[in-house]
């Protein structure tokens, strides 16, 4: 009943009035917004990619400044506290372990409560979903205010824990393409399209790696060799460009910031960088590297497998993992304290600094006679760095191997972590003091370079550390491009070609051997991703479909009624189904989806109809878990009179059957399986002989085929 009001206004005809008193000047409206979609048609007419492409590459280039700019502050409090407490053993001790164990512990704890999917890289949930698979909450966008302010943490930790952030930011750029690429969807008023999202992931990839290093090029080519496993041309482009304008806006902040000289790690400017006889130790340097590679991500896979399966490990990770981040990295901060084991590591340095130093152009065997005892604090002179690997009681020899020795154990235990980090920056570091360590090993065996006649050429040991870095670091991810992100990232071309060198051998070594660390990390994890076939011996190219196809396929005929239905959803819980011609003829005319067969049984009301399956808000069905149908009724059916059934339906006739657009020959071949999968992104394909339907691969059938 409606009831008047004061001034005689009824209460639905005040509410008119006052939403009309909301909106005034309707003519000035209607004009402003014209205005604004002639604008926005202006500005799109070449294409909005651009746009959202620019701001994607500026948004990455600031935060990653930004965090930059955090992550040192926080790190110079360290180093104050740590100075500040005096010479007190215990105080000294307990400000270098106990902050980075707080920083980590809130790294773990923060991101974890958040969502559970922040931990690690993300490269590997990455390259997954770029193959099709659809993996909830990877891209959301609270998980990318989790691993920011997580990965935040983590580097501030600095080299205790000895992680970096190009993993962690290629997720966080993708999770900001899958939002802008919403936001284009809103401004466009256009369907959200995949192949639009695949190109904003292809070009956030790009992005993430570029805003870290400062090198576009390479940034693009390391993730097209990382992240894919066919890459279209036609994306080539939008990384290009996105991480083009990341990295020029990275520089133009540390320029702003006077960061411009802290932006590179060495200023290699050598008028002969390397004589035509050294390749023969850059290829060592390869060789060694590709070794080191192999041992490195056999133990890393063992130990991340080995932590799940173990009673204690498991359960913390299950249960409690700010205790298990709070142990790790306790272990790891007491081992590098300074005054400890540290000393011999030179643990005082951060991850840039121990870039600087491994890639000083000087050699450290003529600069020890001369050197002075070890400042405390170290000096923050980039050119007195290398002082920091000196000892009274061993020589840098010494200090380089046991870095190496014990960085091994220290950073494959470092991956088990789980919170937000990056793996590359410590095997970049890791493949820079092995070639720093070969280079001032050649120095010390030809003081005089390698021709003592005629002008004088001595070794560089910062080449050396060049093509270590660029070896170790390729050959643990099966990139090749990583000998160009070394030079284009110091500015140093000299050593180009010896470095492509030593990343191609020690590449040759490790993908013989072993699968790339992100792909290891996903064998580990179960995820639903495709791995390439490893073997390429001619017995693999006569494996068909035939042999590790799914021979039991539910179909269902043309003609088929209301009991075939029941029996194809209870029997099998696929989301689509084969359509034969009929019962008695298995020649194969197309698919059904599951939801048009529910929406088939209640649009009938037939008694038997699943009721836990429903429509959804985009017009799919969702069934959370397998119905399982039973073949008799409710006893609450029989109370009341039948719903009035349709005497005829058939699924030929109510259903939309989709017609086949590929199908396989049980006679194709695995490799040629395995391409198509790969290359269209499918998730199950058909297989028929002569027409007739013969059985189904999914992409369970192909992982298995590919381990036989």
């Amino acid at each position: 009943e409606e009831h008047p009001v004061p001034g005689g206004l009824w209460e639905e005809e005040k509410v008119l009035v006052l939403e009309q008193s909301w909106r005034p000047c309707p003519k000035a409206r209607r004009r402003l917004r014209g205005c604004l979609e002639w604008v926005k048609r202006q500005l799109f007419r070449v294409g909005e990619d651009w746009y959202f492409l620019f701001i994607l590459g500026v948004l990455m280039a600031t935060i990653s400044f930004m965090m930059d700019l955090l992550v040192a502050r926080l790190f110079e409090a360290h180093r104050w506290l740590y100075r500040e407490v005096g010479d007190i053993l215990v105080l000294k001790y307990l400000s270098w372990t106990m902050y980075p164990t707080a920083l980590a512990a809130f790294s773990t704890g923060f991101s974890q409560s958040i969502t559970p999917h922040s931990g690690g890289s993300g490269i590997p949930e990455l390259k997954t979903i770029l193959t099709g698979v659809v993996l909830e909450d990877y891209l959301a966008i609270h998980n990318f205010g989790a691993k920011a302010v997580g990965l935040t943490c983590t580097l501030a930790c600095g080299s205790t824990v000895f992680l970096g952030k190009v993993g962690p930011f290629v997720h966080l750029s993708a999770m900001a393409a899958a939002y802008l690429g919403k936001m284009r969807t809103s401004v466009t008023r256009e369907y959200e399209n995949k192949f639009k999202q695949n190109e904003m992931l292809v070009a956030a990839q790009a992005v993430g790696v570029a805003t870290v290093f400062g090198a576009p090029i390479s940034g693009v080519l390391f993730s097209v060799e990382v992240m894919a496993s066919h890459f279209a041309v036609r994306d080539y482009w939008r990384g290009f460009f996105a991480a083009t304008c990341g990295a020029f806006m990275f520089r133009l902040l540390a320029v702003f910031n006077s960061e411009q000289g802290k932006a590179r790690w060495s200023d290699l400017k050598i008028d002969f960088p390397f004589d035509l006889l050294e390749t023969f130790f850059f290829a060592i340097v390869g060789a060694v590297c590709g070794l080191a590679g192999c041992a490195y991500l056999f133990c890393q896979r063992w130990l991340l497998a080995a932590v799940k399966e173990n009673r204690l490990t498991a359960k913390l990770l299950a249960t409690d993992k700010p205790v298990y981040t709070v142990l790790v990295v306790l272990l790891l901060a007491s081992i590098t304290f300074p005054p400890g084991l540290g000393q011999l590591m030179a643990s005082r340095l951060t991850m840039k600094e121990y870039l600087t130093s491994l890639f000083d152009n000087r050699t450290w065997g003529l600069l020890v006679p001369n050197a002075s005892s070890v400042a405390d604090p170290p000096s923050r002179d980039p050119r007195g760095l290398w002082q920091e690997w000196c000892h009274p009681s061993a020589t840098f020899f010494g200090t380089l191997a046991f870095f190496l020795l014990m960085k091994f154990w220290m950073l494959i235990l470092a991956t088990t972590l789980p919170l937000p980090a990056g793996y590359f920056m410590p095997i970049f570091i890791y493949g820079a003091a092995i070639g720093r360590l070969l280079g001032e090993t050649v120095a010390l065996l030809f003081p005089q370079g390698l021709h003592p006649e005629g002008a004088l050429r001595p070794i560089v040991p910062g080449g050396y550390a060049l093509a270590g870095a660029a070896a170790f670091s390729g050959s643990v991810t099966h990139a090749i491009s990583t000998a160009l992100l070394v030079c284009e990232a110091t500015g140093h071309l000299g050593h180009v070609l010896p470095v492509v060198l030593a990343v191609l051998v020690a590449n040759a070594i490790t993908q013989k051997h072993q699968p790339s660390f992100y792909d290891g990390t996903i064998i580990v994890k179960k995820l639903p991703y495709l791995p390439p076939i490893r073997s390429r011996h001619m017995a693999s190219y006569q494996v068909v479909v035939e042999e590790f196809m799914d021979h039991q396929v539910v179909s269902l005929p043309k003609d088929g009624g209301f009991e075939e239905v029941l029996v194809a959803l209870d029997a099998s819980a696929d989301t689509e189904y084969p359509v034969v011609e009929s019962a008695g003829s298995p020649t194969l005319v197309g698919t059904v989806k599951r939801a048009q067969l529910v929406a088939f049984l209640q649009s009938h009301k037939h008694p038997q109809a699943p009721p836990g399956e429903k429509v959804n808000g985009k017009g799919g069905w969702s069934a959370p878990h397998r119905t399982q149908i039973k073949l008799v009724s409710h006893p609450k059916i029989n109370m009341s009179p039948p719903p009035k059934l349709a005497t005829t339906g058939t699924l030929g006739d109510d259903c939309a059957v989709e017609p086949i657009m590929l199908q396989l020959s049980p006679w194709t071949s695995l490799h040629q399986t395995h391409h198509l999968f790969e290359l269209l992104k499918l998730q199950r394909i058909f297989v028929t002989q002569f027409g007739e339907l013969v059985g189904a691969v999914s992409r369970a059938e192909v992982r298995g085929g590919t381990r036989e």
